[in-house]
């Protein structure tokens, strides 16, 4: 069992990141968020890790990349699968949802209609 902790998504690049990714600026998330992630310790760092991958991988598919965001997504699914569903802060399991949906959809028809977006859902 991981331990509960908390990263303070209100403000500095954590907010920030989490405005970009929501307004679907992924590329800008990601970088937000990897000078985190650059300074963070574990279990926080996988965490953030498997986020960032997240981000990634729709700013690959805004990009037309559909085998690079299926290869995001897969190892965001791996890293985060290990949190419980909450963790820092972060409600994890619609998170892990999303991803399983889009992965679904892009691997059975890549031309085939998309979820939406997944949004970040933060604990109170």
């Amino acid at each position: 069992m991981l331990p509960h902790t908390q990263l303070d998504w209100t403000q500095g690049d954590l907010f920030e990141g989490l405005h970009c990714f929501h307004s679907g600026a992924f590329f800008e998330a990601h970088e937000h968020w990897e000078s985190v992630w650059l300074a963070a310790q574990e279990p926080e760092k996988t965490f953030l890790q498997g986020l960032i991958q997240v981000a990634a991988a729709f700013y690959h598919f805004q990009r037309g990349n559909c085998a690079g965001t299926i290869s995001l997504l897969r190892s965001a699914w791996r890293r985060l699968d290990k949190y419980p569903e909450v963790f820092a802060g972060v409600v994890v399991a619609p998170l892990r949802v999303a991803i399983r949906s889009w992965l679904e959809a892009l691997e059975a028809a890549p031309q085939s209609s998309r979820p939406p977006f997944p949004q970040l859902q933060l604990t109170a």
